[in-house]
């Protein structure tokens, strides 16, 4: 657990619009505090650079009209819970599917931002109350999301499980470090409820999510 008196939170900023990413960084550190800002730029920059540890949190600012892959929007897949910054509803309920950990307006205020970003850096969700409501709605379009929750990205690393792949070859299939190899792998650990690899892959066929 992050201890906001000791340890500095970690912050990568995801914006595709330089004008949004560079008002987001200075209202955060005009709050001063114990956020530092490890990088900043579109999620393909930040993606690429795949840095040896990963950030504590990511704020994601999806844009006015964001848009995805196929029309569903991708997440930033950094190893670390993300904080999405959405226009209206709409875009709430495409970042959540994706795997945003919280939602907020992108005109909060940097205050509650700030506050919001500590509560998700360490673990917990966090919703503006006009967005609350879809944090209980049922996710029948199941495009971005395995019966048991697993991300697109989890959901690749339980198939190179059942390869038998150890996380720094799974690093290495999946152009990533391995410490976000080994994130990934213990976040599909937790979503099965089990302990081992092995056990994942065994739960994992039964549910026919891999074949072994």
């Amino acid at each position: 657990m992050l201890d906001s008196d000791a340890t500095p939170i970690r912050l990568t900023l995801v914006a595709e619009d330089p004008l949004a990413r560079g008002a987001l960084s200075r209202a955060l550190s005009e709050q001063g505090g114990d956020l530092r800002v490890m990088a900043s730029g579109t999620q393909a920059e930040v993606e690429s650079s795949s840095p040896e540890t990963p950030p504590d949190v990511v704020l994601w600012d999806v844009g006015l009209h964001p848009t995805g892959s196929g029309g569903q929007l991708d997440a930033p897949d950094l190893g670390a819970p993300v904080l999405a910054l959405v226009p209206d509803e709409a875009a709430g309920e495409g970042a959540l599917s994706a795997g945003a950990r919280g939602l907020l307006f992108r005109d909060v205020a940097p205050a509650p931002l700030l506050a919001a970003l500590r509560a998700v850096a360490r673990g917990l969700t966090v919703f503006d109350p006009a967005l609350a409501a879809l944090r209980a709605t049922p996710r029948a379009s199941a495009t971005t999301s395995t019966p048991e929750g697993l991300t697109p990205r989890e959901r690749e690393v339980l198939t190179l499980l059942a390869e038998g792949l150890s996380n720094k070859a799974i690093a290495e299939r999946l152009d990533i470090s391995e410490h976000t190899a080994k994130f990934h792998v213990n976040a599909v650990l937790t979503k099965l409820g089990v302990q081992r690899r092995t056990e994942a892959v065994v739960r994992a066929a039964r549910l026919g999510l891999v074949t072994i």
